[in-house]
């Protein structure tokens, strides 16, 4: 059965997304069979992975609220081994719509049942909000990354986060585990990211991912083509972390 990691902070800008397409496509390369899931209404993991959203069919959105079958929201990248659900702007108004089902957090997990054996991992893309579609997603998920940018407020709403898994963990989703902090955005030219850096180690300790995510242009720039960094330019900084990242997690794993 594969595993299934949400990436998730309500803080917006912290690369949860750059994390969720580069972390997918890297265990892809790796040789794992990974499903990419956009549930950020904004669509920015799907165009970013090369779909183009405005033809797509069947999304995240049809299949969690039960239109569609999962199966038919599945689509093909250039990478072998990895699948990705879309989202799309239908998605921004499915938290409400979700409210009228019972069982309403637990709608992707339900989603997902029927193909977590086809995969490796399963990497959901949560939006920068701990509404009721995150909230599904952590019900979904075996555990959790954390993305931390190495910026002035870094930890600022971490502990509300960290207050929300704690709720699942206890009322939803008991085997929800963190798989770990990753730093973002570190730029070791810099005191302050430094200092973020040694303080987030101090307060997690060894939940605290050893690869570190660092700034890079590249990494920056690959999405406007939709390719993740690792097809863009597999030797830039940015395809080199997050192939260390997807090791580690192997390794964890």
């Amino acid at each position: 059965m594969g595993k299934t990691i949400a990436i998730a902070n309500q803080k917006g800008g912290v690369g949860k997304t750059t994390t969720a397409m580069n972390l997918s496509a890297s265990l892809a390369i790796l040789g794992k069979k990974v499903l990419l899931v956009d549930c950020d209404p904004q669509a920015n993991a799907s165009s970013g992975i090369g779909v183009d959203t405005g033809k797509v069919d069947c999304s995240v959105y049809e299949a969690l609220v039960g239109l569609k079958d999962i199966r038919e929201a599945v689509y093909t990248t250039e990478i072998d081994n990895l699948d990705v659900v879309p989202s799309n702007v239908n998605l921004s108004g499915a938290d409400i719509e979700l409210m009228q089902f019972e069982k309403r957090e637990y709608k992707t997990q339900t989603m997902l049942e029927t193909i977590k054996n086809d995969y490796d991992f399963i990497i959901i893309d949560c939006s920068p909000s701990l509404g009721l579609i995150t909230v599904n997603a952590l019900t979904a998920a075996d555990s959790v990354i954390i993305p931390v940018q190495c910026e002035y407020f870094a930890l600022e709403g971490i502990s509300q986060l960290l207050n929300t898994i704690r709720m699942i963990k206890k009322k939803l989703n008991p085997a929800l585990e963190i798989e770990g902090f990753l730093l973002t955005m570190y730029d070791r030219r810099l005191r302050l990211a430094n200092q973020i850096y040694d303080e987030v180690k101090r307060h997690f300790q060894e939940l605290v991912f050893k690869t570190v995510i660092q700034r890079n242009v590249k990494l920056s720039e690959a999405p406007s083509h939709g390719l993740p960094a690792i097809l863009y330019d597999e030797e830039s900084i940015g395809s080199i972390n997050h192939l260390s990242l997807a090791r580690e997690i192997i390794s964890k794993n």
